[in-house]
C-alpha cells in the first residue's frame, strides 16, 4: 500500500533514551513501508550547530540516511539552527516552514505550527528575533560551550514562561489556520508543536476540510498517515 508518514515534537535528547529507541524501532519497522517521510519539527529537544558533536545526532543521522526512503524536515522552534551539514549526513530535504504537497490525490500544507499561535504574542516576537539571520551567525559563531549554556538558559525561561500561560494562548488561531490554507489553496493542513493529537474538521469556502495535529513522542510514539483514503492518526508503544 502506497502510504506516506509524518511526524513531529519527537524532543530527541539524551536524558530520554527510551524515546530515542523507540524512534530507532520506528525507523527500522515503520518508515521502511512507506514512500516517504516528513519530519516536521522538533525532532531534536536543542540544536546548537551542526558542529555539536553529541554522539546521539551521529547515532540519529546514521539511522536516518539508512532508511530506504526519502526523508523531508521542516525545522521547529527547537531545532530552528539545524543545518545543511546534518541535513547531509543524515540524507535529508530541508524544506521551508510552509510546504504545500500533493500526494494520492489530496492537495495539503505541512508545517511545524508554531507561526500559526499568534495568541502567543511574547513568543512570535520571540521568534522573529531568533530567526534573523545575523543573530543565527553571532550565535554559531560562539564557543561551543557558551551555545550550551545558552540553550539552557533559554529552554529554562521558555518552560517558567509557559507556565503563566493560558492553553488557549498556546494553541493555534483558527484564523492563522484559515488564512493559512486559503492562501496556499489547500483544505488539508497538518502541523505538530501544541502537542494536541487530533484531526480537526473546518469548511473553507464552504467546502470540507480538516487540520490535522501530530502528537508528541512522550511515553508513546505518534505519526500521521497519508494515502489514496486520507488521513489516519496512529498512535503506537515504543
Amino acid at each position: 500500500m502506497s502510504r506516506t508518514l509524518f511526524i513531529a515534537d519527537l524532543h530527541l535528547c539524551q536524558e530520554e533514551p527510551a524515546i530515542t529507541a523507540g524512534f530507532l524501532h520506528f525507523l527500522q519497522r515503520e518508515a521502511p513501508h512507506c514512500d516517504a517521510l516528513y519530519i516536521l519539527g522538533d525532532l531534536f529537544e536543542a540544536w546548537i550547530g551542526d558542529d555539536d558533536p553529541n554522539p546521539l545526532h551521529q547515532q540519529i543521522a546514521a539511522a536516518l540516511r539508512a532508511l530506504p526512503v526519502p526523508v523531508y524536515f521542516i525545522h521547529g522552534n527547537r531545532d530552528f539552527l539545524l543545518g545543511r551539514r546534518f541535513a547531509h549526513a543524515s540524507g535529508m530535504t530541508l524544506l521551508p516552514e510552509e510546504q504545500v504537497l500533493e500526494h494520492y490525490g489530496h492537495r495539503l500544507l505541512i508545517m511545524h505550527g508554531d507561526t500559526l499561535c499568534t495568541d502567543d504574542q511574547g513568543y512570535q516576537r520571540f521568534r522573529t528575533k531568533v530567526h534573523q539571520p545575523w543573530i543565527q551567525r553571532l550565535f554559531l559563531a560562539l564557543p561551543l560551550f557558551i551555545r550550551k549554556r545558552i540553550a539552557a538558559r533559554m529552554r529554562a525561561d521558555s518552560k517558567q514562561a509557559n507556565q503563566h500561560k493560558s492553553l488557549t494562548i498556546m494553541d493555534v488561531n483558527q484564523q492563522a489556520v484559515e488564512e493559512a490554507m486559503l492562501r496556499q489553496q489547500v483544505n488539508l493542513l497538518i502541523h505538530g508543536h501544541t502537542h494536541r493529537p487530533a484531526i480537526h474538521c473546518l469548511t473553507l469556502n464552504n467546502q470540507p476540510a480538516q487540520r490535522a495535529v501530530l502528537g508528541a513522542w512522550h511515553s508513546r510514539g505518534s505519526m500521521l498517515q497519508l494515502d489514496v483514503s486520507g488521513i489516519q492518526l496512529i498512535d503506537f508503544d515504543f
